[in-house]
């Protein structure tokens, strides 16, 4: 895991869209979901690369109360989530 490139991240506010807020942070690194003064997940473009790596905060990722949003985020659903941390596909560490 490169510490450096999540060192980055900073808890924000939320964006004002057209719409009105999103939920989406944008960086120059990546994207961050956030919910309320949480980091749940981060997609982090790996250095010299065009993929991005998936980063779940360990403590936060499974919470029923942003599973629904954290699903959309990603694409996916809880259990393709488990299955892609299992495989270390996705990385389990402290986001916050």
């Amino acid at each position: 895991m490169n510490t450096t490139l999540l060192g980055n991240f900073q808890k924000l506010e939320n964006m004002e869209g057209r719409n009105g807020k999103v939920r989406d942070q944008l960086t120059d690194l990546g994207t961050v979901f956030q919910s309320y003064n949480s980091i749940i997940a981060a997609k982090i473009m790996e250095p010299h690369s065009v993929c991005f790596k998936i980063y779940l905060d360990s403590n936060y990722w499974h919470y029923s109360t942003t599973g629904k949003y954290r699903n959309i985020f990603l694409g996916e659903t809880k259990k393709e989530t488990e299955t892609k941390i299992k495989s270390g596909e996705y990385i389990l560490t402290d986001l916050n």
